[in-house]
């Protein structure tokens, strides 16, 4: 492609305003994270420095739903449930789409379940699940959006923080 001075338009160059990130052929994007939350995304679904995935990720770009996003781009990677419900846990307002053959195939918003088990710790040091007893974390969904659980066992809540009570 040219333009008007016949000079070739370089696709991949950052434009005026706006931010260019390679699109991928095949994998997961998980947009509309809140804004700073991405390297939660990212410990939620495994990936360090030392992980041999492609990884794009792009952190507190202008959104006029959220004010400022986070996006995760994961190349030759769909995502399992459990790992969707835990992102849903730190960013509710996300956003899937799953990529195959450079096209989106499927575009939805992640979910959380009423019933969240063994991925959440309770912040209770007390309470009978974070003993040696042989119980699984049980939390309840009291609200989605913004996020607020009660744990079964001792209905201690936990709405701020929950990147550091992941299991």
């Amino acid at each position: 492609m040219t333009d008007k001075n016949n000079e070739k338009i370089d696709k991949n160059k950052e434009e005026p305003g706006g931010l260019r990130v390679k699109p991928i052929n095949n994998g997961t994007v998980i947009d509309h994270i809140a804004g700073g939350q991405a390297l939660n995304v990212l410990k939620i679904l495994g990936i360090s420095g030392t992980t041999g995935a492609t990884v794009s990720v792009v952190m507190n770009v202008e959104s006029k739903k959220l004010g400022k996003k986070d996006i995760v781009k994961v190349e030759d990677r769909e995502l399992r449930e459990e790992e969707l419900n835990r992102i849903a846990l730190i960013a509710p307002a996300a956003s899937i789409n799953i990529i195959r053959n450079c096209k989106v195939i499927e575009k939805r918003p992640v979910d959380l379940p009423d019933e969240i088990v063994g991925v959440v710790r309770c912040q209770n040091p007390n309470c009978i699940s974070n003993t040696h007893e042989p119980i699984k974390s049980r939390m309840l969904v009291k609200v989605k959006n913004p996020v607020l659980l009660r744990c079964l066992y001792c209905e201690q809540p936990l709405a701020n923080g929950i990147a550091e009570y992941l299991i």
